[in-house]
C-alpha cells in the first residue's frame, strides 16, 4: 500500500492571463494558506517545469488559474495498491466546467512527480508532433472519479474562445493525430466525440459562453477541413492572442455586448450567425450533430444531463480509456 496526503504536498496555483486569476488566487490561499504561485510563465511545459523546480516535495499539485477548488480537497488521503507506479504517473481529478456542465479531466487538479515533469518534453518543447498538443498522449495518468474543482473559463470573450477552440481541436484527434474526414466518427473515441459536440452546442446561457461554442466549432473546422492549419498552434499563447485580436474579433466588434472584465464590445447576432454557418459546414462535410447554440438549449441540457463516471477502474490510465484528459 502507498499513501499520499494532499496536505503534505506542495500546491501550486498556475496562472497566466486568466481574467479572474487574482480572485481565484485569493480564494485558494483562504482555503490553503501554504499554496505557492507560478504566474506568467509562457508555455504549458515551461510552466509545469517551473513548478517542479520550486517544489520542496517529491510530488506537487497544480491548480489552474481558472479553477475554484473545494476546500475538502486539501484534507484527502489517497491509498494505492502495492505495485502502483506512482513515480511515473500523474494523478488526475475531474473538474466541472461551468460553461457546458461537462465533467472530465480538462482543467482539473493534477498531482505530478517532480522528476517526471523535469524530464518530459511536451507542448512548446516537444519533438514528437503528437506531444505538441497535450500532456495526455505522452504521460501515464491515474484517473480519480471525485470532483474537487469547477472550471471558470469564460471570464472574457478571448478566454472562452480559446478554451472552446482548444477542445474543438483536441477532441478531433486520435492519439494526438488528425484523422481522415471520412473516418472521423469511426476513429474518434466516443466519449471525446460526445464532449466535442457538447462544446459546440452548449454554453450560451453563461456570460461569454457563446464564444466557447464558436471556438469549438472553428477549432474542429480548422483541424479537420482547413489544409493550412498548423495543429501545434493550439499550444501557443502568442498565436492564440494574435489570431483572436487580428482575425476573429474584428468580425464581431461593435454591437450590443460588452465584457465587464476586458471592456471588449461585440455583436451577439453576428457571432450567433457565424456559429450557425460553421455548424452547417460541419453537418454537411462531417455529418456532425450540431444544433443552434441558444441559451434555452444550454439550460435544458444542463438540467437533464448526468455525467458518467470517468472509468470503472479508478487506477486506469488515460490511454486505456480514450485519452480523455
Amino acid at each position: 500500500m502507498s499513501k499520499l496526503e494532499i496536505g503534505e504536498l506542495d500546491v501550486f496555483y498556475l496562472s497566466y492571463d486568466e481574467p479572474n486569476k487574482e480572485e481565484h488566487w485569493a480564494d485558494i490561499i483562504s482555503k490553503f494558506p501554504f499554496a505557492k504561485r507560478v504566474d506568467g510563465v509562457k508555455g504549458f511545459d515551461n510552466a509545469h517545469k517551473e513548478c517542479a523546480r520550486q517544489s520542496d516535495t517529491e510530488r506537487f499539485i497544480t491548480i489552474d488559474g481558472d479553477n475554484i477548488v473545494d476546500e475538502k480537497f486539501f484534507d484527502i488521503e489517497l491509498t494505492f495498491p502495492a505495485g502502483t507506479d506512482l513515480e511515473n504517473s500523474v494523478i488526475s481529478w475531474s473538474a466541472k466546467n461551468v460553461v457546458n456542465g461537462l465533467v472530465y479531466g480538462n482543467g482539473g487538479i493534477k498531482c505530478w512527480p517532480v522528476k517526471l515533469v523535469l524530464d518530459m518534453k511536451t507542448h512548446e518543447n516537444a519533438v514528437d508532433e503528437t506531444k505538441k498538443v497535450d500532456f495526455c498522449w505522452d504521460l501515464n495518468y491515474i484517473q480519480m472519479n471525485n470532483i474537487y474543482s469547477t472550471v471558470h473559463n469564460a471570464g472574457s470573450p478571448f478566454q472562452a474562445f480559446r478554451a472552446g477552440y482548444r477542445e474543438g481541436s483536441k477532441m478531433s484527434l486520435d492519439e494526438g493525430k488528425k484523422v481522415p474526414v471520412d473516418e472521423f466518427k469511426k476513429r474518434i473515441w466516443p466519449k471525446n466525440y460526445e464532449r466535442l459536440i457538447t462544446w459546440m452546442n452548449i454554453g450560451a446561457n453563461v456570460e461569454n459562453g457563446i464564444w466557447a461554442c464558436y471556438g469549438a466549432r472553428l477549432g474542429c473546422y480548422d483541424t479537420n477541413l482547413n489544409p493550412d492549419f498548423i495543429l501545434a498552434n493550439i499550444s501557443s499563447f502568442d498565436w492564440f492572442k494574435e489570431y483572436f485580436d487580428n482575425t476573429v474579433l474584428p468580425k464581431f466588434q461593435g454591437g450590443d455586448q460588452k465584457c465587464e472584465k476586458t471592456k471588449v464590445e461585440w455583436n451577439y447576432e453576428k457571432l450567433f450567425d457565424a456559429c450557425l454557418e460553421i455548424g452547417d459546414i460541419l453537418v454537411d462535410k462531417m455529418d456532425m450533430e450540431v444544433c443552434d447554440p441558444t441559451p434555452e438549449v444550454a439550460s435544458f441540457f444542463k438540467r437533464v444531463y448526468t455525467n458518467p463516471p470517468r472509468v470503472n477502474n479508478p487506477l486506469a490510465t488515460e490511454k486505456q480509456t480514450g485519452w480523455d484528459k
